[in-house]
């Protein structure tokens, strides 16, 4: 589980600096837009409908309807005939403002909201359209009828407040009456002048019900806009960090998209996974000239060479059985290091006290004698060519003393390519090879056969088929998936003995697989071999990061 939550989150790790990267450009890009964004003010006009907020009394029949009429209101003000009238009373072409006509709450209130650079234009601009809407109701229509009605009303209610002081008055009168005669007379007077109101009443409430004092579909203005003082302040945070955001989630899925896309071996858990083999070591890429890929000789303290170690530990215990081994070091594609490997594994092997032939066994493109600088005129193909595999084992013996080339390591032998012949697989695959095999295991611990890359060719496969083990190696960022799980299988059908795998130029500091860490000016060669471990924590990968190293 560990290990797959690891693959999920390293495409984050690998391009965490196109994630960061991206993030900062889409949150500063949007930060210096708002900045530069021109200040607005908004001001709002408020109307209502009906006047039931007026009865002591409303009914929810006037409340619903008023609602009803608001909604239209709204739809009506939204009408290019409205604004462009609007835009005519104020003697401008057309709005260009930012308008907002609502229905306020499901109410019967309407808010016209105008945002514009100018605060005096907003202001205008929200009560003339609050005007035109007035002027579209029944309350703007201001006919001869509306005007004989109003007056009408005025009239109806003087005489209804003079009745009404008149019942006062002989109300008064009606108690200071004595006889009955006057009481009868007093109060026949009453209840003529009540009657009288009542009519009045009655014609005056019908009278009003059929205008605009009683009517539902009127509209007012209860808040004329004010002119704003202070701009609207948009809300930069949320943009901004909307902004960051989508840089980030973009940025994040190209990094996926780029790992989807990017079909070569980067982790040792991956080399693992396609060729069903353990990665014995992991080796960090190191910068060095073509004259010195002699590491573990020239930087032995380094921990590029306590990879080697570590590799030639793993080669040890599989070999618990067997003392003498023959190794073949292979890949699946040339450039992938395996003549690097082969050459430091057989400097580690000689330096633990074994007895150590390197063969060149690449008979095409052979390079062990420019790693070595020593001389490639005589070679194996002139021990192939000049054992005629009659010869008795001491005779064997004497043609590869004269043939093998000893080196600065005490222990590690050479023996180089030779003159390239025309058939290699032919006598690679040869009895003559298998029998050379068998006197080099007999006089040597490890003979380390460095063969040609596996799918070029067909002369590594010859070759694992006579190994004792067959070591594979990879490059990390370069080597193939699909290609170096063929080059496993190709040994698996010749039943070739695969001892695991080597993934070699690792970036030291690519996510959490970084297992060994250079760098010239930290080691020193009268310094102690330090010994590393993964730090798995979160603390200490930041470290890393930071370029800060733990010995542990």
């Amino acid at each position: 589980m560990e290990l797959e939550l690891r693959e999920y989150i390293a495409p984050l790790r690998k391009w965490w600096w196109l994630i960061v990267v991206s993030t900062l450009v889409a949150g500063g890009s949007s930060y210096l837009a708002t900045r530069q964004q021109t200040l607005a003010y908004r001001s709002t006009t408020t109307l209502m409908i009906g006047s039931a907020i007026d009865d002591p009394n409303p009914s929810s029949a006037d409340f619903s309807m008023t609602r009803q009429l608001a909604a239209t209101y709204v739809d009506i003000a939204e009408r290019t005939s409205v604004r462009n009238a609007a835009a005519e009373a104020l003697g401008l072409p057309y709005l260009t403002q930012e308008i907002l006509v609502r229905q306020l709450n499901d109410t019967n209130l309407i808010d016209i909201i105008v945002t514009d650079t100018d605060p005096i234009r907003a202001q205008a601009v929200a009560d003339e359209l609050a005007r035109q809407l007035v002027l579209r109701s029944p309350t703007g229509q201001d006919d001869e009828d509306q005007t004989f009605a109003n007056e009408l009303l005025k009239s109806y209610a003087t005489q209804i407040t003079e009745t009404q002081n008149q019942i006062a008055i002989k109300q008064e009168e009606l108690g200071l009456a004595v006889g009955a005669r006057e009481i009868a007379e007093i109060q026949a007077e009453i209840d003529q002048m009540e009657s009288a109101l009542r009519t009045l009443s009655t014609d005056y409430a019908n009278l009003r019900s059929s205008t605009q004092q009683g009517a539902t579909n009127t509209l007012r203005v209860i808040e004329p806009a004010s002119l704003p003082r202070d701009p609207v302040q948009p809300n930069n945070t949320i943009t901004i960090v909307t902004a960051a955001g989508i840089g980030l989630v973009l940025s994040a899925s190209a990094a996926y998209v780029l790992e989807y896309l990017d079909d070569t071996i980067r982790t040792p858990e991956t080399l693992t996974r396609l060729t069903k083999l353990p990665t014995l070591t992991s080796i960090a890429e190191v910068k060095l000239p073509e004259n010195e890929k002699l590491i573990t000789i020239s930087r032995p303290r380094s921990p590029t060479s306590e990879a080697f170690r570590v590799l030639r530990t793993a080669i040890q215990f599989s070999a618990i059985d067997e003392v003498n081994r023959v190794l073949l070091v292979t890949s699946a594609t040339p450039g992938e290091g395996k003549s690097t490997v082969s050459s430091n594994l057989a400097v580690v092997l000689a330096q633990a006290g074994q007895r150590v032939l390197l063969v060149d066994t690449d008979l095409r493109r052979p390079g062990l004698h420019s790693i070595f600088s020593v001389p490639n005129k005589r070679g194996l193909t002139n021990l192939l060519l000049e054992y005629q595999g009659e010869e008795e084992d001491a005779a064997v013996s004497r043609f590869v003393e004269d043939t093998i080339q000893e080196t600065q390591i005490d222990g590690l032998e050479v023996l180089t390519c030779g003159p390239l012949p025309p058939n290699p697989s032919e006598l690679l695959g040869s009895n003559k090879m298998r029998q050379l095999l068998n006197v080099l295991t007999a006089r040597y611990d490890f003979t380390i056969l460095d063969s040609p890359p596996t799918l070029a060719v067909t002369d590594a496969v010859v070759l694992g088929a006579q190994a004792h083990g067959t070591l594979l190696v990879a490059r990390a960022g370069r080597s193939r998936k699909e290609l170096t799980r063929q080059a496993a299988d190709r040994f698996r059908k010749v039943n070739a003995a695969l001892i695991g795998c080597v993934l070699n130029g690792l970036d030291p500091r690519a996510g959490m697989y970084g297992m060994y860490y250079y760098e010239d000016s930290y080691y020193s060669e009268g310094g102690e071999a330090p010994s590393y471990r993964r730090e798995k924590n979160a603390l200490a990968w930041l470290r890393q990061r930071l370029g800060r190293r733990r010995t542990v």
